[in-house]
């Protein structure tokens, strides 16, 4: 045995512990074809089964078990469905491109991206205080002043922490035609409230502060009235953002750790995946 096997025996049974002394929190959305889960202008979302346990012929459509005695079913899925992160090829195109913003990052497409830049100690920003505000599907702003007072309660960023903005916006997250508040009113109706995101300001200050992960509860990091440039600015410098979080309210401002393990697609600009977070019992 060598004298480091003790110390990394020690540290995994400190890991076990530490999960076994945690309760697991989804903070993923379930994807329905009756809730909102895709972005307006991309492919909606569908699951049909395929193949069933036997053959049932149903009146809208025949169900077919003759492949064998199961079920499964295909999915129609955009990347940027459900609970999902962008990498940052999602708006950053490759150097030789010749368009604005392009970079290396614009190689950087979802297989690429290193799953612990997805996970990390997590700290939740409550920005509920600007959920419903403004009217014309315009987005309340999250600003450094905000974040500011946060941080005066609970202490500063540290780099390597995922932040999480907290906005509650995951209320409207029902079945359509009331699901249609969380996107479709504010984005191509123009009506009612935008999702709370934060400022390109913000975003400097957390990188600023050694943040490089971004997720909220909201339908996108980029503001329903001009989504691109938050998503320029902040992927053009290597951050990366999730999307379509859920049960935020149920973490504490700190102590908390998060994780998001995306599908892994050859080429990917991100992916849908499943978002958990571990928050000590008692």
């Amino acid at each position: 045995m060598t004298a480091t096997e003790p110390s990394a025996q020690a540290g995994f049974a400190a890991l076990l512990g530490a999960i076994q002394a945690s309760e697991v929190i989804d903070l993923t959305v379930t994807m329905a074809e009756h809730l909102p889960a895709a972005w307006p202008t991309h492919v909606p979302f569908q699951r049909k089964v395929y193949n069933w346990y036997a053959s049932r012929p149903d009146q809208i459509q025949p169900i077919q078990g003759f492949r064998g005695p199961y079920q499964t079913a295909w999915l129609a899925l955009d990347e940027h469905c459900g609970t999902h992160f962008d990498a940052p090829t999602h708006f950053i195109p490759p150097p030789d491109s010749g368009l604005p913003h392009a970079s290396e990052l614009g190689l950087q497409t979802g297989d690429k991206v290193a799953l612990d830049r997805l996970m990390g100690p997590a700290a939740v920003i409550d920005a509920t205080e600007l959920t419903g505000q403004g009217e014309g599907g315009v987005s309340p702003e999250i600003t450094v002043e905000l974040v500011q007072r946060w941080e005066q309660a609970n202490g500063p960023l540290q780099a390597g922490e995922v932040v999480l903005f907290r906005t509650d916006w995951d209320d409207r997250y029902v079945p359509v035609p009331d699901g249609s508040a969380f996107v479709l009113d504010p984005f191509l109706r123009q009506q009612g409230p935008g999702w709370p995101t934060p400022g390109i300001p913000l975003l400097q200050y957390l990188l600023d502060r050694g943040v490089q992960t971004v997720g909220l509860d909201g339908t996108s990091v980029g503001s329903s009235h001009d989504g691109a440039p938050p998503h320029q600015f902040g992927l053009g410098r290597g951050m990366l953002y999730i999307e379509l979080l859920t049960n935020l309210r149920r973490l504490p401002p700190r102590d908390a750790f998060f994780m998001f393990l995306p599908i892994k697609v050859q080429g990917s600009t991100g992916g849908p995946g499943r978002a958990i977070a571990l928050v000590p019992k008692g």
